[in-house]
């Protein structure tokens, strides 16, 4: 789950959307929007009003931090956090996550069978799964929608990840011209029948996944073709959906706003009546904004505020383990970062500790490899250290010493103190150690993502949250080709390893030593300089409930609910320190 481009936690931020070639909507003047933030904060926090939080507790409305603007709603051609928190809400899949324990539970499909091999799967679907607009979620939906995140038109990044399921990958990379090869029937309209290439220990886990949600296909079919991208049919009024929530609003750059769907078969089970998602790109404005009782609960956390809030504050915020790895992807089309030896120079130079001590101060792990340690009992070896010297070698062995001739090199990274605070120390890191230039660029969130999907970059910054538990949602990304991978690399020894010798793997042992002798030749060959391992560092108000910790940040909101404030002493608290904040910088500005 980038990105982490990545909540994957502020990993994976984005902005306006655009893509129908409609008018965005014009921005104020930076200053003037933050004042016209810190204003409507003060008037809340000084007046007698209720604020969101309070209001939203009474009416069952969630205020969420959602990091940026979503750059589209359509599961099959998103990658980012952000969607995944709105979709999550919109669409159901076959089955859902218990969010305590990560398990797989009953979605659209109330029970399944899998045969003896391992090999064929059968859903059966409720007979009371509903569209939003009435019509029943039948077992063609399901094969119609993923028929369509398989057509190379679309353009789907997450097309692998129906990889298990026979023939997808054959039909997807157009060898196959015949979708009625693929291991996906309708025996009924309640009944849907899965055949894989092999058996796949976590195939349950990728079905909740946005990338495998159903899609209207009415609904599409009246605003474009099946594969065309950025059509109408994700607008308020037009979006049809399955989830336990419908679209009600969406306004540019304000406002995402989804309320209970009264045709969702567990209705009676969600308590919320709404929720709100709010793209905030600058973190200290969300943070602001939950000290005001504008937000339940943001995507990220000022670095400089978890000490203030750990003393302060500590019911407030939540710091967990999170699967996901913050990195940056080498072009090595690029030429001088061709040389491998020039990209493990660059890794070797980079003081991970310092980095997760001085920089982010969120509990973040220095990354030695690509994978999270102990994913699901696996943990791949170190593929390189910390060592200047051997660093400086490096570079001078690829025809650079003391970093003389070497090209000025951009890192590209999207908007975000977080992100920019981490490049900046990295650029004074390889000028202190190999005496290199390096100049940062920051863009917006869709321009960023357009600029790396077309290789207009040479060193990008990234994020990647695990889909599902398992070391495959990491090391798959990397495959040649992958919608994912976005470096211009490619190994064949290691797609073999992937690809073919994990899946076929008849026990954990034999699968994992596949992945540690891919990841080993992804760390050697170095299209990516992992950096560190995530920790979710975020603020929730303490009325949350039903919301646990877990690795993947996953939340089921039909089992969230809001409870009034026990404790007016705290909230007093809270909204008397915004107000001075707020007024001091009033006056600053």
């Amino acid at each position: 789950m980038p990105l982490v481009s990545s909540a994957k936690a502020l990993l994976l931020n984005k902005p306006p959307y655009n893509s129908t070639g409609n008018a965005a909507i014009s921005r104020l003047p930076t200053w003037s929007l933050i004042f016209l933030i810190l204003s409507s904060l003060t008037l809340i926090s000084c007046g007698g009003g209720e604020n969101n939080v309070e209001s939203g507790n009474r009416l069952q409305i969630l205020h969420w931090g959602n990091g940026t603007e979503p750059q589209e709603l359509d599961p099959h051609i998103v990658t980012g956090v952000p969607e995944h928190h709105i979709l999550i809400a919109l669409l159901e899949g076959l089955v859902l996550k218990d969010p305590a324990t990560l398990e797989t539970i009953p979605g659209v499909a109330e029970r399944w069978e899998i045969s003896d091999d391992g090999l064929i799967y059968t859903f059966h679907l409720r007979d009371d799964a509903l569209w939003s607009n009435g019509d029943p979620v039948t077992a063609e939906d399901f094969v119609w929608s993923w028929w369509r995140a398989l057509q190379p038109a679309l353009g789907n990044q997450y097309a692998y990840m129906y990889s298990p399921i026979k023939n997808a990958d054959a039909y997807a990379q157009g060898k196959l011209d015949d979708f009625e090869q693929v291991g996906v029937k309708a025996l009924s309209p309640r009944t849907l029948q899965v055949t894989l290439n092999h058996p796949t220990l976590y195939f349950l886990q990728l079905l909740d996944h946005y990338s495998m949600f159903p899609v209207h296909r009415a609904t599409i079919e009246k605003f474009g073709e099946a594969a065309e991208r950025g059509t109408r049919w994700t607008r308020a009024g037009s979006f049809v959906g399955n989830g336990a929530f419908t679209l009600k609003d969406w306004q540019l750059n304000k406002v995402v706003e989804v309320e209970k769907s009264n045709t969702y078969w567990d209705r009676d089970v969600v308590k919320l009546q709404s929720i709100k998602f709010y793209p905030t790109e600058n973190v200290s404005t969300e943070e602001r904004m939950f000290r005001a009782g504008q937000l339940h609960v943001t995507g990220a956390l000022p670095v400089d505020k978890i000490a203030v809030y750990k003393l302060d504050h500590p019911e407030n915020l939540r710091i967990a383990a999170y699967l996901g790895t913050y990195f940056y992807r080498f072009n090595i089309k690029t030429p001088h970062l061709a040389d491998k030896r020039v990209r493990r120079a660059l890794a070797m130079s980079i003081d991970r500790k310092m980095i997760v001590e001085r920089v982010t101060k969120g509990g973040q792990i220095p990354a030695y490899a690509y994978t999270p340690t102990d994913t699901l009992g696996y943990t791949a070896e170190d593929g390189f250290v910390y060592d200047p010297d051997a660093a400086r070698a490096l570079l001078a062995e690829a025809g650079y010493p003391n970093g003389e001739n070497f090209p000025t090199t951009e890192v590209l990274y999207n908007t975000s103190e977080g992100h920019r605070k981490l490049a900046v120390a990295i650029q004074q890191m390889w000028k202190t150690t190999l005496n290199i230039d390096v100049v940062l660029n920051n863009q917006d969130w869709k321009v960023y993502l357009d600029n790396v999907d077309n290789s207009h970059y040479q060193i990008a910054r990234a994020g990647w949250i695990g889909d599902y538990v398992d070391p495959n949602t990491f090391l798959d990304m990397w495959i040649t080709d992958g919608g994912n991978n976005r470096t211009g690399w490619a190994n064949p020894e290691y797609d073999e390893l992937v690809l073919k010798q994990a899946p076929k793997a008849n026990n954990r042992a034999a699968r994992y030593k596949a992945f540690r002798k891919a990841e080993a030749i992804l760390l050697d060959e170095m299209p990516i300089l992992p950096i560190y391992f995530y920790t979710s560092n975020h603020l929730v108000h303490h009325s949350v409930k039903g919301m646990p910790d877990n690795l993947l940040s996953y939340a089921l909101y039909k089992q969230m609910w809001l409870e009034s404030s026990r404790d007016p002493v705290k909230s007093a608290s809270l909204k008397s320190t915004t107000s001075n904040h707020a007024t001091t910088m009033q006056k600053n500005l």
